[in-house]
């Protein structure tokens, strides 16, 4: 038993498998050779011609084609196809071993970027299989907009609903909208228990949904007294630095909801922002103070985690 424990440790993490590309080489020194004979050609051939200027467009357009070719060549010559394996992870480490992480989410327009595709970028991070307490997650809107705070507070409450049911069933589309959409409804053969919470997760989130568009669709008021207060009279590029906690994970119960940030960065009209650049510059900053987890994930907020 321990010889066979001993091998499943050893296994490695990651596998580089190479492709067998012989005959693309091939074919691609064969098409090389032909345009380096191109060129060739017209070097030889320079004496001998009447007008120079067509010869000089020519040779300059076939040598950057060349060129192009050669690189092009040298980034399909050695094709790999990189596996890794999550699964052996934990039977080297604990769980309690694993290190803390700062997730990063972006955002810039509400209209562009719609709060409900946000959103589910952010319950899918949340539900991810990973100890609550080792993570924290920061959305960064460079739009200043409530929406998209008022968008994270209420999925934030969804939240709670959301990642238990995702950890309980280890459901592998942990984005509501794509999960819905691929399992319209639950399988005949599954417990009644699963069934009946399943339908009970796709109203709520049908709620969450219909909550975001309502206030989507209509001017958003900001009341004074409030957590909303702060977005009264701001402009998008103009307006003081906001960052309010949404969630907390103050017992840091590996069970619990993770830490959840809103961060709007200080804008002024006078002051380059440097668009992303900037929010991740504010975002490392900010996550260095609160959290300052040794690893920093970001992430797109039109993607979404699966479990693997």
């Amino acid at each position: 038993m321990a010889k066979n424990t001993q091998d499943s440790t050893s296994l490695p993490l990651q596998e580089t498998i190479v492709h067998n590309n012989k005959a693309a080489r091939a074919i691609e020194l064969v098409i090389l050779s032909l345009l380096v004979s191109v060129v060739v050609h017209r070097v030889v051939y320079f004496k001998d011609q009447d007008q120079y200027l067509p010869w000089l467009l020519a040779f300059l357009c076939e040598s950057w084609f060349t060129f192009n070719w050669i690189l092009s060549v040298c980034i399909k010559w050695n094709q790999c196809t990189t596996k890794t394996y999550p699964d052996r992870l934990l039977k080297r480490v604990s769980d309690s071993e694993f290190p803390p992480v700062d997730i990063f989410v972006t955002t810039a327009d509400p209209i562009l970027e719609p709060s409900i595709i946000t959103m589910n970028t952010v319950l899918s991070l949340l539900a991810v299989d990973y100890s609550a307490n080792k993570l924290a997650l920061y959305l960064s809107d460079d739009g200043c907009s409530p929406l998209t705070f008022y968008s994270l507070v209420e999925t934030s409450k969804f939240a709670k609903l959301w990642v238990p049911f995702c950890k309980k069933y280890n459901v592998q589309v942990r984005a509501p909208f794509r999960y819905f959409n691929s399992k319209s409804t639950p399988l005949e053969d599954d417990s009644l228990e699963f069934q009946q919470e399943w339908k009970m997760m796709k109203k709520e989130y049908g709620e969450l949904y219909k909550k975001i568009d309502v206030a989507s669709r209509r001017p958003f008021t900001c009341d004074r007294d409030s957590d909303f207060a702060v977005f009264d009279g701001v402009h998008r590029s103009d307006h003081p630095t906001i960052i309010k906690v949404v969630s907390e994970n103050k017992e840091g119960i590996p069970s619990n909801l993770p830490h959840v940030i809103y961060i709007s960065r200080e804008k002024r009209p006078k002051h380059q922002h440097h668009y992303k650049a900037g929010a991740m510059n504010v975002l490392a900053r900010v996550s260095g103070v609160m959290t300052n987890a040794p690893l920093m994930l970001n992430v797109d907020c039109d993607m979404y985690a699966n479990n693997p």
